[in-house]
């Protein structure tokens, strides 16, 4: 359980139990304010049952001497003592019903006895002063019974006011003493799961924290692989647990893309700096030939001896094909340089791609048969007409069979061209049976400054740039190239270029 969901838990019940202690303490003041009003309504039943016996007796002990005076003189009763007197009757009246109100469904049945002998009782006592002046009239206010059942029915009301008022009470003491310990409960309940509750919160947060803090340590120290797994939390701890794993392998991660670009920078410089030996061996060679020979050429100049025109056409073929060695390294130096910088351009024009196959290898025989090398060419007569770079695609099978004769020896190069069916490119496969590569020196072949292997620079030559501007150009021309290759069994080189020129990319 997250730590937001127990604290709201937490906050959540110490609500219901403070809700519960107000409630009973409501509850109480309830009790309480009902004990008052049926105690004010006990003492209010009890002065009116009071005053209306005394209103009972007075009017009881007026007609008396009013039936004895009728009885024995021949006085009459006055208009005005009339009314004053049925006015006392109409009062009793009200108090008999104002005493009705004071009961409940409990008391209706004695109160209802009540009133109607009071009724009967009052009735008399009416009649007996509307025909107070009548002498033919015959009163009977003289029985006693009447008014005797009035005062037994007011007796029996008033036990039972006073029965039901005590019973009302202690049913009220009760609630209220209930209520009371309800609250003492509650509050000394509340009191302890509240400090139950902040004191599991308290150990709960505290571990959660220790660990997260042990965890930042580790982490800060360096122990990346650490993990911070021990949270018990499924909330905003566990979520900052996890945000700290998730840091750690972000960073994890940096440091191994720093050490990687790092590697790969040590190691571009490194093979920048390879390169750069190997440049200036490569420039080194033809350029110390170029200068051998023409100081040769001068010195025999200025001998005295005749001139050997054979010797010295020989010396100067020595120096012009140094010279186009140098040139051809200079201008894949540029070639690199340009691609590198995204100025390097397309010239496309429409050419027979076996015209320029056989021009290239026309060329480079010489070299190809150096090593004692056999030279086999499919027949390009057939091949379609292709828009694209025509020059570049001649470098392009140039620097393969350069590669090819590098390192093959008393073996077989072989140039094969064919049209594929299913994508219409043009493809050109340039094998040879020399020293090959293994997987790991495939990965590397097309990148720049870079050979298979060191020992390959040192025992061959070259700078490595060859491969890499093959990769470049064929990109550039909308095509790729690939190399299938096993150690001591040769390599085989296929070149891909689409025929359709609407394939071709925009010129960079």
């Amino acid at each position: 359980m997250s730590l937001r969901r127990r604290l709201t838990l937490s906050l959540f019940t110490i609500l219901i139990l403070f809700a519960i202690n107000v409630g009973t303490h409501f509850w109480g003041s309830y009790a309480r304010s009902e004990s008052m009003v049926a105690y004010r309504q006990a003492v209010t039943a009890g002065q009116l049952s009071t005053e209306l016996a005394k209103q009972l007796e007075d009017q009881r002990q007026k007609i008396l001497v009013l039936s004895t005076l009728r009885e024995n003189t021949d006085d009459r009763l006055a208009e005005e003592d009339l009314r004053i007197a049925l006015s006392g009757i109409a009062a009793t009246r009200s108090t008999v019903e104002a005493l009705g109100g004071m009961g409940s469904d409990v008391t209706a049945l004695q109160f209802n006895l009540l009133r109607e002998s009071s009724t009967r009782l009052l009735s008399i006592w009416g009649d007996f002063y509307e025909n107070y002046n009548d002498p033919q009239w015959q009163s009977d206010v003289d029985d006693p019974i009447p008014y005797l059942e009035v005062s037994q029915r007011l007796k029996e009301l008033e036990q039972r006011q006073a029965f039901i008022a005590v019973q009302r009470a202690n049913v009220i003491d009760r609630t209220i003493a209930l209520t009371d310990r309800i609250t003492v409960l509650g509050f000394i309940a509340s009191i302890f799961l509240t400090a139950t509750l902040g004191f599991f919160l308290v150990r709960y947060t505290n571990d959660n924290l220790k660990r997260l803090k042990r965890g930042t340590q580790r982490l800060g120290a360096g122990e990346l692989d650490y993990r911070i797994e021990d949270i018990d939390d499924d909330g905003e701890l566990g979520d900052l647990a996890t945000a700290f794993n998730s840091m750690s392998d972000k960073l994890r991660r940096a440091i191994d893309e720093e050490k990687d670009a790092k590697l790969s920078a040590d190691e571009a410089n490194a093979a920048k700096s390879r390169f750069l030996a190997n440049v200036s061996h490569e420039l080194r060679t033809p350029l110390n030939a170029i200068i051998g020979y023409s100081e040769m050429l001068h010195d025999e100049l200025d001998d005295q001896t005749p001139v050997n025109r054979e010797q010295h056409q020989n010396d100067l073929d020595k120096i012009v094909l140094s010279g186009r060695q140098l040139l051809a390294l200079i201008d894949d130096i540029l070639d690199l340089s340009k691609i590198e910088t995204g100025k390097m351009t397309l010239l496309r024009e429409q050419f027979h791609p076996g015209e320029a196959l056989t021009m290239a290898v026309d060329a480079l025989a010489p070299l190809l048969r150096r090593n004692g090398n056999v030279l086999q060419c499919d027949d390009f007569s057939e091949l379609p007409i292709i828009h694209n770079d025509a020059v570049k695609f001649r470098q392009i099978i140039v620097n393969l069979l350069s590669n090819a004769a590098k390192f093959t020896e008393q073996g077989i190069i072989r140039v094969h061209a064919s049209v594929v069916e299913s994508t219409g490119d043009l493809n050109i496969a340039v094998s040879d049976t020399g020293i090959g590569m293994t997987k790991e020196q495939q990965a590397l072949v097309f990148e720049a400054f870079v050979q298979a292997e060191d020992a390959t620079s040192n025992t061959y030559g070259g700078t490595g740039l060859g491969l890499a501007i093959c990769r470049e150009f064929c990109e550039l021309m909308g095509g790729t190239i690939t190399v299938a290759s096993n150690p001591g069994e040769g390599s085989t080189f296929t070149v891909s270029l689409p025929v359709d020129p609407v394939s071709v990319p925009e010129a960079a």
